[in-house]
């Protein structure tokens, strides 16, 4: 399964490893995506979703409910 957020779409950044005598290597940076578990008040059930910091940050801000409404609107399964 690939480290992506559910409701960001983040996903790893590429670029170089850049050593001390400038020696380039290719190497990724994953976004911070933690499994986290909310309650959904309108279908009264727990939902499991996989998400970034900023994920958790605007779900805080926004509501799950409206989140949720525009993953499904994506075509994303919750």
């Amino acid at each position: 399964m690939s480290v992506r957020c559910q409701v960001t779409g983040t996903k790893p950044s590429y670029g170089n490893q850049v050593s001390h005598s400038h020696r380039k290597t290719r190497r990724r940076w994953l976004p911070n995506v933690q499994h986290k578990r909310y309650w959904l008040p309108s279908e009264n059930r727990w939902i499991r979703l996989r998400l970034s910091a900023k994920g958790m940050k605007t779900i805080e801000k926004r509501g799950i409910d409206a989140v949720v409404a525009e993953m499904r609107a994506r075509g994303e399964r919750v």
